[in-house]
């Protein structure tokens, strides 16, 4: 089964609260474009958050005509039926947008889309929230604490639990257990609690997204996995030891394996994930693999919170030429997870 995609249902598809991202780049055409799908119109209904003129404006960059139900933001229809629903702020009129340049007014036009949509889920008016690209300079302009999605979201809900950015393919997922911190810090940051922590909820993730038997392939920090010792004691002595004790628990999962032939272990082997130790260990290979279809879901939230892999592009925006492709698979994504925990499986 195609694990980002699900079966339509004649009723209750999941309801998706879809935030524009900065206006200055490609999110105004991918929000029109993701609108206008129909095959996305199969699977879920949207509650899309932004400003009705920026929308129109990137409805015309694509091409796409839109027939949505209009409401504001204190009349939200409880249950979008046969079409979906744009929530208007009325809150930045196109003409003040720089195109192609991160600004203060960009920012905040995201920020509050963001926020709006991750209320709704919090408050349970959808089953999820995806949003076309954010531009992190713009959004530090308008929340200067803003490091990062997980970040923001803790922020904005007071949300106590764990939290972390996985990246999507359809072949395979990849899992980390450091993130957004200095090469120089990883491994005093790596503990076995740490690396089981991350399995369990990689694992609780995959399970959500389709795979009822999940398997991981875990990375090694070190040159070969560190050679036996020769290249560094971390796979010896943390790594090693948080795996066997997933197994111990029944997961399936393996390693640790050299970061260098990982993904291929993984493609060849039939692993669900893998889980790397650092941020770029993983990125560039699931960026090389696919860019244009790569999607980052935050995991660990009451509910699946997904967007394109990829940024705001503003090398191309306003030309009409953006592929929806990673757009439309981070909705995929979300209308699956939002389903499996609607409908447990049995």
């Amino acid at each position: 089964m195609d694990a980002l995609k699900i079966e339509a249902r004649a009723e209750g598809r999941p309801i998706l609260a879809l935030a524009m991202g900065d206006p200055a780049g490609i999110s105004p055409e991918l929000t029109a474009r993701l609108l206008a799908l129909p095959e996305l119109s199969d699977v879920c209904r949207f509650i899309a958050i932004g400003d009705e003129r920026v929308l129109k404006k990137g409805a015309d960059v694509a091409g796409v005509a839109l027939d949505l139900q209009l409401a504001s933001r204190d009349d939200i229809p409880d249950l979008p039926a046969s079409r979906h629903v744009f929530v208007d702020l009325g809150h930045l009129d196109p003409a003040d947008v720089t195109v192609s340049e991160a600004t203060l007014i960009g920012g905040q036009f995201a920020v509050e889309n963001f926020r709006f949509a991750l209320q709704l889920a919090h408050q349970g008016r959808c089953d999820g929230v995806c949003f076309t690209p954010f531009n992190k300079k713009a959004m530090r302009y308008a929340y200067p604490g803003y490091d990062d999605e997980i970040r923001f979201v803790s922020d904005v809900l007071g949300y106590p639990g764990k939290m972390r950015e996985f990246n999507v393919l359809e072949r395979i997922w990849n899992a980390r257990v450091t993130s957004h911190i200095a090469l120089s810090a990883v491994a005093s940051h790596l503990s076995q609690e740490a690396i089981l922590a991350e399995l369990k909820l990689t694992g609780e993730c995959l399970r959500q997204a389709g795979f009822d038997r999940p398997r991981i392939a875990v990375a090694g920090l070190n040159p070969h996995a560190g050679d036996g010792g020769s290249f560094g004691m971390e796979e010896i002595e943390i790594i090693e030891p948080a795996v066997k004790a997933a197994q111990s628990l029944g997961m399936d999962v393996d390693g640790p394996f050299p970061a260098d032939t990982v993904f291929l272990r993984g493609l060849k082997e039939g692993f669900h994930a893998v889980l790397t130790m650092y941020h770029d260990q993983g990125q560039i290979a699931m960026k090389m693999m696919g860019f244009d279809k790569g999607v980052t879901m935050i995991g660990g939230l009451p509910f699946p919170l997904c967007t394109p892999a990829h940024g705001t592009a503003y090398d191309i925006a306003g030309r009409g030429i953006a592929d929806v492709g990673a757009s439309r698979e981070a909705v995929f994504l979300a209308a699956r997870m939002a389903e499996r925990r609607r409908v447990p499986a049995e």
